[in-house]
């Protein structure tokens, strides 16, 4: 498992997309995006059944591991993005 959350987890196939978004600015997929935009359904209309299933898990996640500016929004997002490719400058 990738993360675990109260009998809940994040799979381990997930979490490269989180851990490229998180440290290098990289857009994950659909259902990631979705996650991180804080879009509930959007992410219900991605997710496959694990991970609709395991809901929970990434919202403990995203409260606990990753920074506040990082997730929440649209906006917020494409900040983190832009962020991140500066750092690499």
């Amino acid at each position: 498992m990738g993360y675990q959350f109260k009998g809940f987890y994040i799979p381990e196939r997930m979490m490269g997309g989180i851990k490229r978004y998180v440290e290098h600015g990289i857009p994950p997929g659909s259902f990631l995006t979705a996650v991180i935009c804080n879009d509930f359904v959007r992410a219900c209309e991605t997710a496959d059944d694990e991970n609709l299933r395991n809901f929970p898990a990434y919202a403990d996640y995203f409260y606990n591991e990753v920074p506040g500016r990082a997730w929440g929004n649209k906006k917020k997002m494409d900040a983190w993005m832009r962020e991140k490719r500066e750092e690499v400058k």
